[in-house]
């Protein structure tokens, strides 16, 4: 490695730094969010997984605009204005946990804030990613998003059980005060940093970008149901059982998830995304019908473990391949829609299965779980064909 490239590491290292306080804005709320919406406002499981995959829906009705903002006016600016809306996500989830509300009304202020905080991850996420993939080169893009993927589910093992422990000892609005502090911390950590310039090039349609990708996207969307899954309803699925340790479901998810991309973050960029993301889906797999299957918390546990382990290659795996597919200019915006898929995933699963879990208890949330990803290994396979035909017409 030239000593360009260690000083562009180095950076990309300081910016994952830095995403991993800002996430824990995201990774703090994520299990308490549900446990405040059953247990302190008294609705059911259902707005308890809406209100969780409400950000992800906003996240994905924003993707297509933070991509053309992160190709038309740099990655640093684009995530720059996505901490700015986590502080204020934080902020609005905050006020809503005041007294004097009534619940129908702290909800929808709830609602509120999330949409914020999904709004936040859309233009933080893209921008930062096209922003370490400018400083270090398109030759690195496994890296540069097993980097980033380290950054943010590293924030979901610390704050798993941090965001819990706040939230029993200073309550929902202690824990949202700290979540609005938090991104502004990353705010200051990433200003010294470059920014890298826009590159030049002809536009092409939202839609139409998603119709190169949308393969190696369902991979990945398909992936993102068991952490889904796993997020919103692991810790209630302890509770419900009466098990310890509630809170380390994410601890061990992000355990396995930050070091399997520790080791193996190269991999897609050596010998190519659809191994990795294969092998992966079928880790992922065991991992859920464990979870649906535990018949106590340490299998459960191990469930979660095998879980982080299996999702971890799988967007850097398939990302790696999006980003050979398209000129520079468009990089923002094929990452975007990318996302997109991903994001529906975790959109759509809290509150679908929030349903299921409510007539059917919270066993079966994790075998959907299962199958998504077994669907997804299928739909990984097909991906090599599939670019193969691309590239014969």
């Amino acid at each position: 490695m030239t000593a360009i490239e260690r000083l562009a590491y180095r950076r990309v290292v300081a910016l994952t730094a830095a995403l991993f306080l800002s996430y824990l804005t995201v990774a703090m709320s994520l299990p308490a969010v549900p446990i405040h919406v059953v247990n302190g406002l008294g609705l059911g499981n259902a707005w308890g997984g809406l209100a969780v995959g409400i950000a992800f829906l906003a996240t994905i009705l924003t993707r297509a605009r933070a991509g053309a903002w992160a190709d038309r006016l740099g990655g640093k600016l684009c995530m720059q204005r996505g901490l700015i809306l986590y502080a204020l996500a934080g902020l609005v989830c905050a006020v809503a946990s005041w007294d004097g509300l009534p619940a129908g009304t702290a909800y929808a202020v709830l609602i509120s804030g999330r949409l914020l905080l999904g709004l936040g991850e859309s233009v933080a996420m893209v921008g930062m990613i096209s922003w370490a993939i400018g400083l270090m080169g398109h030759a690195r893009a496994g890296a540069v998003i097993a980097l980033v993927g380290i950054g943010m589910y590293g924030a979901f093992a610390a704050g798993g059980p941090l965001g819990l422990a706040l939230l029993d000892r200073v309550g929902f609005a202690g824990l949202m005060a700290v979540c609005t502090m938090l991104p502004l911390v990353g705010l200051a950590a990433i200003h010294w940093l470059p920014a890298v310039a826009p590159q030049a090039g002809q536009r092409e349609s939202f839609w139409r970008i998603i119709g190169r990708i949308w393969r190696p996207g369902a991979v990945v969307g398909l992936q993102g149901v068991g952490f889904a899954a796993l997020g919103a309803f692991l810790s209630l699925y302890f509770l419900s059982r009466g098990w310890p340790h509630a809170g380390l479901g994410l601890t061990f998810f992000g355990v396995g998830f930050v070091a399997m991309r520790l080791v193996c973050g190269n991999l897609p960029d050596r010998i190519g995304g659809t191994p990795v993301a294969i092998a992966s889906l079928l880790v992922e797999a065991g991992g859920q019908y464990l979870i649906w299957l535990a018949p106590g918390p340490y299998s459960a546990l191990a469930g979660a473990l095998l879980t982080g382990l299996g999702c971890s290659m799988v967007f850097p795996a398939m990302g790696a391949e999006i980003v050979k597919q398209v000129p520079p200019n468009l990089r923002g915006t094929a990452l975007g829609g990318f996302a997109a898929f991903q994001d529906l995933a975790y959109g759509a699963t809290g509150p679908l299965v929030g349903i299921l879990a409510d007539r059917m208890g919270y066993p079966p949330v994790f075998l959907i779980g299962g199958l998504a990803a077994t669907l997804g290994l299928s739909m990984a396979i097909s991906v090599p064909r599939a670019q193969a035909r691309a590239l014969e017409t």
